[in-house]
């Protein structure tokens, strides 16, 4: 500093030689120095780049999850599918099963009169008709310049040669479909259970009536509601899954921008992960609840003259038979509206409250085991000690 260089540095009184404390660190002049104890305080510092193994956890997790999710949606809730459609397609029933709670009592019944194997019937051909449709859409994919799968940047025409494959498979797979129908819903105790590859002869043989034999509808007329119902239903769980995914994407970013750690990177392979799964499962169930009156209405007309015998879901101890005359998809909604009222469109809505509970529950429990699993193999952060501060006693 300017008009000091001439005066020396002092301390109390005394000229400072700042040579004295280099040559004895435990002194500082003639006086002992005490250090604080040797306590380190730990704090979290980010990582400028996560560690590899959380990535691979939480990559696990959301494959575990997606896991479970395909588990359940194929073999768990089962039972409540041949629940709710023994329900859709009983015109006589009194009790509609639009709550759960209504639902225990009949369950509880059928394993007691019937074995808890009643639940489970027809679930290979389900699988069977899954399969087999995923089948003819690739192959139809392969033979047609028709895409098998489209995203936000598909054109107009993909869009529409995509939909036109969609009613081509839906309308191949319909006899058969027809058929694992009649083997969900047909009670075992009136009925011989069926071989695991009879829906595709039962199928077969719902092809080739082509006249009218009896009530039964044949499969040419039963086309156009069943393909506008699976196309229909399709799309708008296309448009729900792309609007959700959308919502849960800003989220995530909104939530990154609160914390200060908003990441201009793209979106994480975990939370893209967890967002599909998510939104898939959103868009799967509001679409069953939507169109639930039309599947209700298309499975009426599968079954109208096939003389399949039901369970009585009443009572739960009995048997019945399906015995309907409508002419079509109108004639059965009209009469289905004056004869059991517009709920009678909603009859065992309450199996599907717990198919999709059920479905939630499973995926919860299941991300919430995997997350806790990970913890244990996670990276521990990093520890950072703060610096040493030294005192000295005066004398």
């Amino acid at each position: 500093m300017a008009g000091m260089s001439g005066y020396e540095r002092v301390y109390r009184g005394r000229p400072i030689d700042s040579r004295r404390y280099d040559e004895n660190p435990e002194k500082y002049y003639d006086r002992d120095m005490i250090r604080p104890l040797d306590i380190s305080s730990i704090s979290m510092i980010p990582p400028e780049n996560e560690p590899d193994n959380n990535i691979a956890i939480k990559k696990s997790v959301g494959i575990g999850c997606g896991l479970a999710s395909l588990i359940t949606e194929n073999l768990l809730i089962h039972p409540f599918i041949v629940l709710r459609r023994q329900c859709q397609v009983n015109p006589r029933s009194t009790t509609y099963h639009l709550v759960p709670i209504t639902l225990i009592p009949v369950i509880v019944r059928l394993h007691q009169t019937q074995g808890l194997s009643t639940l489970w019937k027809g679930i290979g051909s389900v699988l069977l008709i899954r399969g087999l449709t995923l089948a003819v859409e690739d192959f139809l994919s392969k033979v047609t310049p028709w895409p098998k799968e489209i995203n936000s940047e598909s054109s107009i025409k993909a869009f529409g040669q995509h939909l036109l494959l969609k009613c081509v498979s839906i309308g191949i797979v319909a006899p058969f479909y027809s058929a694992s129908l009649v083997e969900t819903v047909q009670s075992e105790i009136a009925s011989e259970k069926p071989g695991i590859l009879d829906v595709f002869r039962d199928g077969a043989i719902r092809l080739l009536e082509v006249g009218s034999k009896g009530r039964l509808i044949p499969i040419y007329a039963l086309l156009a509601p069943h393909v506008a119902y699976g196309v229909a239903k399709y799309l708008f769980s296309l448009i729900v899954r792309g609007v959700v995914s959308r919502i849960m994407w800003l989220r995530d970013r909104h939530a990154q921008e609160r914390t200060g750690a908003y990441s201009r990177d793209v979106v994480s392979e975990a939370t893209i992960q967890d967002i599909e799964l998510h939104s898939a499962l959103i868009s799967m169930c509001a679409a069953d609840v939507v169109f639930y009156p039309l599947e209700t209405v298309v499975h009426r007309l599968h079954l109208q003259g096939t003389r399949t015998i039901i369970d009585n879901l009443d009572n739960g101890r009995s048997v019945m038979p399906l015995l309907t005359g409508y002419s079509g998809a109108y004639d059965c909604y009209r009469t289905i509206i004056s004869s059991e009222g517009t709920l009678g469109l909603y009859k065992g809505f309450g199996a599907l409250i717990l198919q999709f509970g059920i479905h939630f529950l499973v995926l919860k429990a299941t991300k919430y085991i995997l997350t806790e699993i990970g913890t244990i193999f996670k990276s521990k952060p990093k520890v950072a000690k703060t610096p040493q501060q030294i005192y000295y006693i005066e004398s």
